[in-house]
């Protein structure tokens, strides 16, 4: 909608930088092929402010822009939860679970599973994650990154869904994580930037161009619901984030499943070149976190109250009424912002959305076929696969990854609150997948046979529980994963009659030791974190 040729041109700058680089990081040194090790963990040579850059591109993508804006639109700045919860949940990850994974070398998150349990097990959770990499997240991706298209420059459906595809295509498939790493760090600038550019002037429309922070004190009286962290079962979003139980339960199952067992998420970190840079890396991605929702919340709550005010519509003249957001498009919201951006601006804005969508998209595509790869191909079908073998099949995996969500991407049109969709149907997986490795990482009792009964158990129990009325899905997520562990704990105890289980992991106070950066970021998040709460209580 009314994109200027200067636009454009910011725009195509934005798609030449990101080839360029991603083409010219992916290229063999002289004398040397990829191998696996180059092609899927960027050989081992990522540095800390690579992998936090590359941690948030991976992880922001459409569904935090177009959908977590969506969700500001709709209920509010308690979707936030989301972000801030995750900074803590990062620090967790960094000191308790990264040791342990970098210790055994791993490629894949599913490779874990066989070194604790059993091949078996991690067949089963390599089909799980293969699944849901395709089906939720790539198609969702797609979806909402092509919604934004069409909403904004008119490009129908299919065609955006394409060519989204094959942008994140074209150097991700070629260049393996390496690629995806370096380009991450310039995605993560136009998102940040452009996040906050989309943010400023809507604040400053809102204002009447008094500025952000008159903008952001008129959001507060406009809408004092709207900034309510902890909604109240009176609220009729309560079922999506139903109030205190969001702090004490599912939604640590959700963030820890994603930052800590998540292959597209915590890939970057298995390609550190140490496990200390690894935790650098990590604080970074936390602090990070800690802004996001100023950048993909804000908007939202803006565009709800620039809708609901009929002298505000009244200054935004023909171009606000068209697209406009509302109870069952709430998603529409970023991209109804975007198109009241002045000439240039729209440009930048619309460069960060893109990154958003293709880094995530090049993470997904990788991290599906690095699992296909290791845990499917190589153990199944070609057992003496040369490394050359491993990276074309690589490549061939991702690519057939990216040809069925582009056919199922369409299919989810008509969904609102697409953020709220993931996060719902993740966690029918996420839950089980969450037990079974928190057992597996810190009780030795636990064994093969009742992490597969829990793995298997865990999805009639989140079905169950999703047909019982009332129950809020965050809350059927803790409740799935307790019900889990208690299988799991169940079956071990009858089978190994209390001793620990032969491949149980030894932990020690040394293994879990930090450098003093991590530990100062990590208590200045947590007071960070704890401050935001307090305020928006």
């Amino acid at each position: 909608m009314n994109f200027s040729t200067l636009d454009f041109i910011i725009f195509a700058a934005y798609c030449a930088v990101i080839l360029g680089v991603g083409l010219f990081v992916s290229r063999d040194k002289k004398g040397h092929e990829k191998n696996a090790e180059d092609y899927f963990l960027a050989g081992k040579s990522l540095p800390w402010w690579a992998i936090g850059a590359s941690l948030i591109a991976a992880n922001i993508s459409a569904e935090q822009f177009i959908g977590m804006s969506g969700s500001g639109f709709a209920l509010g700045l308690a979707i936030a939860s989301y972000e801030w919860m995750a900074a803590i949940t990062l620090i967790i990850v960094g000191k308790y679970f990264l040791p342990i994974f970098i210790e055994k070398g791993l490629y894949t998150i599913p490779e874990f599973v066989e070194k604790r349990f059993s091949t078996n097990l991690k067949t089963i959770l390599a089909v799980f994650w293969i699944a849901l990499y395709v089906f939720v997240n790539l198609s969702s991706v797609l979806y909402l990154g092509s919604l934004a298209l069409e909403t904004i420059m008119g490009i129908p459906m299919m065609y955006g869904v394409i060519g989204l595809g094959l942008f994140a295509a074209a150097y991700s498939l070629y260049g393996g994580l390496s690629a995806v790493a370096w380009t991450d760090v310039i995605q993560v600038v136009f998102l940040v930037l452009g996040g906050l550019v989309t943010t400023y002037l809507a604040l400053d429309v809102v204002s009447d161009g008094a500025g952000v922070m008159a903008g952001f004190n008129h959001l507060l009286k406009a809408a004092p619901d709207s900034f309510h962290m902890i909604l109240d079962e009176s609220n009729p979003e309560f079922k999506n984030l139903p109030g205190i139980w969001v702090l004490v339960g599912g939604m640590w199952v959700a963030n820890i499943y994603y930052w800590g067992f998540n292959q597209y998420i915590i890939q970057r970190t298995l390609a550190a070149k140490s496990l200390e840079e690894s935790q650098k890396g990590i604080a970074l991605a936390a602090g990070l976190k800690l802004i996001i929702p100023f950048i993909v919340v804000i908007p939202g709550i803006a565009a709800y109250v620039m809708v609901n005010d009929p002298e505000i519509m009244a200054r935004l003249g023909e171009a606000g009424q068209m697209n406009l957001p509302g109870a069952g498009a709430s998603d529409k919201a970023y991209p109804w912002l975007l198109q009241l951006l002045p000439v240039g601006l729209k440009g930048v804005a619309f460069a960060a959305l893109a990154a958003a969508v293709v880094s995530s998209l090049a993470s997904m595509l990788n991290s599906t076929s690095t699992i296909f790869t290791m845990d499917i191909y190589k153990q199944y079908i070609n057992k003496n696969a040369s490394e050359k073998q491993l990276v074309s099949t690589g490549r061939l995996a991702a690519g057939v990854a990216l040809a069925i969500a582009c056919v199922m991407a369409p299919l989810l049109g008509g969904i609102d609150q697409a953020f709220q969709f993931i996060q719902e149907y993740t966690g029918i997986v996420s839950p089980g997948i969450l037990a079974v490795f928190i057992l597996g990482l810190f009780w030795k009792k636990t064994t093969n046979k009742a992490a597969i009964w829990g793995a298997i158990l865990s999805i009639p129990i989140a079905v169950g529980l999703k047909m019982v009325p009332g129950i809020p899905f965050m809350n059927q997520m803790g409740l799935t994963a307790l019900g889990t562990m208690v299988v799991i704990a169940i079956v071990s105890q009858m089978e190994n009659k209390g001793a620990d289980d032969e491949k149980g992991i030894e932990l020690n106070a040394g293994l879990f030791k930090t450098g003093p950066i991590f530990n100062i970021a990590a208590f200045a998040i947590c007071i960070i974190t704890a401050v935001l709460y307090a305020m928006f209580w």
